[in-house]
Formats: C-alpha cells, structure tokens, sequence
C-alpha cells in the first residue's frame, strides 16, 4: 500500500495544538487542562536561638579550692608542724610535709585533690595510696600534703615516703611490712650533672678524625 504525500500533509493540517501563555507572572495554561500557579513569595520562617551563658569551670574550679583551703585549715589548727602524725619525704628536688589524721581516706595535695593535682595519672596516684594499701589503711587516713619543689612524678614518691614515715609515728609495728616493701628507703638517684665539653653527663659529640 502506497501513502500520498497529500494524504500525510492532509493528516497533520488536521491535528491542531494550541497553547496560551497568560500576561500573569509565574502562571501557565495550557488548552484542556487546568491552571496551575506557582508564587516565589512563600515566607521563610525565622530562626530563633537563644543561648544561655554557662557557668565558666574556671569558677568552680575557684570554689572548690577555697573549700579545701577551709578544710584544711579547720583541720589542721596551727599548721602542718603542729600535727602528732607528721613525716617528711623528699625524692630528687621535691620535698613533701605530709600529715595523717583518721577520716574517710581523702587525699589533699596542696589545697587540691589528689586525682586533679596529679593529673589522673595511675602510676603517680599509685605511688601515694602504696604505703596505706600495704598496711590496708585505705579508708582509715585522711592525707595532707604541702610539697614543693621537682616534678610530679618526684613528688608522688616524696610524698609516699612522706606518708610511710609519719604511719611509723602511728605504731612502730608497721615498720617491718613497710621495710619489706622498700618504703622506708630514700631514694638518693638524681640526675648526673653536665660535663663541659660534652652535650650531657656522658654524651659526647660525634668524633671527626678530619
């Protein structure tokens, strides 16, 4: 079957599209179809916030040391020298006054807690509660220390040699698990002065022959 060329043209004359843009903004219509109607003008809601300023942890901090300044001071009239249970420990260049009175095991290093004084390190913290543990005095003591002088790590074993000769003054029966344990023994080891010539107590420059 053969398709005319004027048959074709005849076909699509027939068919018809008509489309009507309206002179409205942002509004179409097409023919046989309903209108539709976009508006960009919709309302953003707003966004409200509201902040509240915090307490600073510098203040806390503040507050909580001047309760230990008080407790200390309420508890130890006249000053660490006037307490019965006294003993003094030194490790290196640290030098610690420790003081035990029976309580509930507080440990007060220098108006702070023992824990944030010692930065949570478990090796230090370590050092202090060995002597109390040994005897297994935990619970029984509560500690103050004064300590100056050195690092953190020397002062942790000032105070615990601190804390084993003041026990001594509590009862001289502790001396012997004390002993046994190497905590009624000053550590005399510091550190090896610097020589001249060389870059430290023993370290020498790298030799050249030329």
């Amino acid at each position: 079957m053969a398709i005319s060329v004027a048959s074709l043209a005849s076909s699509f004359a027939s068919l018809s599209f008509s489309s009507q843009i309206s002179q409205k903004p942002y509004a179409v219509s097409l023919a046989h179809s309903k209108q539709f109607s976009f508006s960009l003008t919709s309302k953003i809601p707003r966004l409200v916030v509201s902040a509240s300023v915090a307490e600073a942890p510098e203040t806390k901090e503040l507050e909580t040391r001047e309760n230990l300044l008080k407790l200390v001071k309420s508890r130890l009239p006249g000053g660490f020298a006037a307490q019965p249970i006294f003993g003094t420990g030194r490790r290196k260049s640290a030098s610690a006054r420790v003081v035990l009175q029976e309580g509930s095991g507080k440990i007060i290093i220098n108006y702070r807690d023992a824990k944030e004084y010692l930065q949570g390190n478990p090796l230090w913290i370590q050092y202090v509660k060995t002597p109390l543990a040994t005897l297994g005095y935990e619970a029984s003591y509560d500690i103050f220390v004064k300590v100056e002088g050195g690092g953190l790590s020397g002062q942790a074993q000032a105070i615990s040699l601190g804390i084993a000769r003041a026990l001594l003054k509590v009862s001289e029966s502790h001396r012997k698990p004390l002993r046994v344990e190497g905590l009624l023994t000053r550590d005399a080891r510091v550190v090896e002065r610097k020589k001249v010539g060389l870059k430290k107590a023993r370290k020498r420059p790298q030799f050249s022959k030329r």
